[in-house]
C-alpha cells in the first residue's frame, strides 16, 4: 500500500518541486528585468542631466557674450536657459535623490529658471537687463562651471567603475545610512556648493520669486492654546464654556507652526479652523454643515459677508467676484487702498443661503499679503492704456488696481473688465509703462461685482 502511495505521490511531489523551481526562476528573471529597466532609466536621466547642465553653462556664456543692445539675442539665450533648467529639474526628479539633502540644488535651479523666464517674457527694449542682473548672471556662470566640474567627476566615476544607481537607492534606504558611495558623495558636494552661493548676489528680481510663507513676517506674540480657544469662540459668537473646543499644536518643525481647532456643533457636524501660533491669525475656517435650500438673495448674502468681515476687524475690503454652489454663496474680497483694489490682499467668504450664516472663511492671502502704504499715481492715462487693448475687446468696466506680477513685484495697473470671443476677461495694463501685464479669464461661474 505504501509502495503504491509513494509511487503516486513521488511524481506529484517531483512535479510540484519542478514547478516551484520554474516559478522561482521566472520571478527572479522578472525581478532582474525590472531592476535593469530601473537602472537604465536612472542612467539615462543622469547622463541627460550632465548634457543639459553642460549646455546650460555654454548658453549662459553665449548670452553674456552678446552686446548689451542685442535684446533679441539676449531673449533667445534666456529662453534657452529657461528650457535647459526645466529639463535639468525634470531629470533630477527622476533620480533616487529624495532621501538626500538636495534642497539647495533644487532651489538654485528653480531660481535660475524663474529669473530666465521672467526676464525673457518682459520687453527688453523698454526694460533691458540691469547692471545688477548682468553681474548676477556672471556669478551664476562661474558657479555653473564648478557644478559641472563636480557632475563631470561623478559621471567619470560612474562610467569608469561601472557604478549602479540601484546601489545608491539601496544605500540611502539602509538603516545605517549611505557610506562611501561616490554618487551620493558627489551630489552632496554639489548641493553644498549651491547652498554656499551668496543670497545677496541674486538681487531683488530673483529673490522675489522665492518668497515663502513663514511666521517670521507675522505681527504679534506667540499665543497659547487657551488664547486660541477664546479667539475661535469669538469667530463663532459662542461661549467657550458652552462649546467643546479642542486645540492641537501642529507644524512643529515647519516655517509656520499652527494651531488646528475643532469645534463640535450638531451631530456629525463640526467647525474646523487653523490659526498661526505667532499672532493668533486665522488662516481658514470651515463649517461642515449641509445647506439644503435657499431663502436669501444675493444682496442679503453680500451684506452678511461684509458685516461679518467688519465685525472681525477685516476693514476696507470690497467684494470683487461672486460664485454659488450647493446653496452656498462664495464672495472674494480684496483690500481697497485710496479707492484702488489691492489684489494680493484678498480673502474668501462662504455664506449659507438658508439663513445667511458665514460657513467658511479663507484668509491666508490676507495674513501674508505684502505691505503697501500707497499705490501711487498712474503715469499712463486710461486713454493711453486702452490703446494697447484688442480692438474687439468690449470694455464693461475700468478701474485702477495693484496686482502682483510673476516676479512678486507690486504693479499699479489700469484694469479693464470686458468680453471678447464670448469670454470675459480682466486685462491689466501697467500704469507706468503702458504694457499689458496680465490677462485673466473670468469663469462663467464667477460673476464680477461692479
Amino acid at each position: 500500500m505504501y509502495a503504491r502511495l509513494s509511487s503516486v505521490m513521488f511524481p506529484i511531489a517531483a512535479l510540484l518541486f519542478a514547478g516551484a523551481i520554474f516559478w522561482g526562476y521566472q520571478e527572479h528573471q522578472e525581478k532582474n528585468s525590472i531592476l535593469i529597466k530601473a537602472e537604465n532609466q536612472y542612467q539615462r536621466a543622469f547622463h541627460d542631466l550632465n548634457t543639459h547642465m553642460d549646455r546650460l553653462y555654454d548658453e549662459m556664456g553665449e548670452t553674456l557674450a552678446v552686446a548689451g543692445n542685442s535684446q533679441a539675442m539676449q531673449r533667445k539665450g534666456l529662453v534657452n536657459i529657461w528650457r535647459l533648467t526645466s529639463q535639468a529639474q525634470n531629470e533630477i526628479n527622476q533620480l533616487p535623490l529624495a532621501m538626500l539633502p538636495f534642497n539647495n540644488a533644487s532651489k538654485f535651479l528653480a531660481r535660475i529658471n524663474n529669473f530666465a523666464y521672467q526676464t525673457a517674457v518682459r520687453d527688453l527694449t523698454k526694460q533691458p537687463l540691469t547692471d545688477q542682473e548682468l553681474k548676477m548672471m556672471k556669478s551664476l556662470y562661474t558657479t555653473a562651471q564648478s557644478i559641472n566640474s563636480e557632475l563631470g567627476s561623478v559621471q567619470e566615476a560612474v562610467m569608469k567603475d561601472h557604478l549602479r544607481w540601484m546601489d545608491v537607492e539601496i544605500a540611502m534606504a539602509s538603516e545605517n545610512g549611505p557610506n562611501d558611495n561616490m554618487i551620493i558623495d558627489g551630489f552632496k558636494s554639489m548641493d553644498k556648493q549651491m547652498g554656499e552661493y551668496p543670497e545677496t548676489e541674486w538681487g531683488p528680481t530673483a529673490l522675489s520669486t522665492d518668497r515663502m510663507r513663514s511666521s517670521k513676517g507675522l505681527e504679534g506674540k506667540e499665543v497659547t492654546e487657551d488664547e486660541i480657544r477664546n479667539v475661535a469662540a469669538q469667530y463663532l459668537h459662542a461661549n467657550v464654556a458652552q462649546k467643546k473646543i479642542s486645540v492641537e499644536a501642529t507644524g512643529e518643525k515647519t516655517e509656520l507652526p499652527t494651531y488646528s481647532v475643532t469645534v463640535e456643533e450638531a451631530k456629525h457636524e463640526a467647525v474646523q479652523m487653523d490659526f498661526t501660533r505667532k499672532g493668533g491669525h486665522l488662516l481658514w475656517m470651515m463649517n461642515s454643515r449641509v445647506v439644503k435650500d435657499r431663502t436669501i438673495n444675493f444682496d442679503t448674502a453680500r451684506n452678511k459677508a461684509s458685516q461679518y468681515l467688519v465685525r472681525h476687524k477685516y476693514m476696507e475690503m470690497t467684494p470683487v467676484t461672486y460664485d454659488e454652489y450647493d446653496h452656498v454663496a462664495v464672495f472674494t474680497f480684496v483690500r481697497l487702498i485710496d479707492g484702488i483694489r489691492f489684489y494680493p490682499d484678498k480673502l474668501t467668504v462662504r455664506v449659507a443661503l438658508d439663513n445667511g450664516e458665514v460657513v467658511g472663511l479663507q484668509t491666508s492671502d490676507h495674513v501674508f499679503a505684502p505691505k503697501l502704504l500707497t499705490p501711487g499715481k498712474p503715469k499712463v492715462s486710461k486713454a493711453e492704456a486702452q490703446k494697447v487693448l484688442n480692438t474687439n475687446f468690449r470694455i464693461e468696466q475700468h478701474l485702477l488696481s495693484v496686482m502682483e506680477n510673476p516676479m512678486q513685484q507690486l504693479v499699479l495697473c489700469h484694469e479693464f473688465i470686458g468680453k471678447i470671443n464670448n469670454r470675459k476677461y480682466r486685462i491689466f495694463v501697467n500704469a507706468e509703462t503702458g504694457i499689458e501685464e496680465d490677462v485673466v479669464e473670468i469663469p462663467d461661474s464667477a460673476k464680477p461685482i461692479y
